[in-house]
């Protein structure tokens, strides 16, 4: 049988340099290890009057989106992105942005507008108490 041939000292070096570059690409793709811890219970986000009629308002420290139809009605989503479990950190009007890999979603509906993502936020429930928007996860 054969001998395989010993690896040469270029083979080893390449490896050596190479390895911890492909472990920081994992390691920031992230997954849902890493992802935020999803809300278990209410969580007061701010004043009412921060989401204007037709508009968004991104709560980066909670993971959430709360958007207003023009009639008025509070739609809430979780903002931890269903591909690799980022926190979305961007609001362009009503167009969510991840930092990871790009997916883009619509505030208003949690659907999915750019891929890699194929999945839609998580819907959460949202309302105003005494004047303060508070969501919470849907029952």
């Amino acid at each position: 049988m054969p001998v395989p041939p010993a690896a040469s000292r270029r083979t080893v070096l390449r490896g050596a340099v190479l390895a911890p570059v492909a472990g920081l690409g994992l390691a920031a793709c992230g997954g849902a290890d890493d992802a935020p811890a999803p809300l278990t219970g209410p969580v007061e986000l701010g004043p009412e009057g921060e989401v204007a009629k037709g508009g968004a308002k991104l709560y980066r420290d909670h993971n959430v989106v709360v958007s207003r139809s023009g009639d008025g009605t509070l739609k809430a989503y979780n903002t931890v992105c269903t591909h690799a479990g980022c926190p979305i950190n961007k609001l362009e009007g009503t167009k969510l942005i991840c930092p990871c890999h790009g997916s883009e979603f619509d505030a208003t509906t949690g659907k999915v507008l750019r891929e890699p993502a194929v999945a839609p936020l998580k819907t959460l429930a949202v309302e105003v108490e005494n004047g303060t928007l508070v969501a919470r996860p849907q029952a």
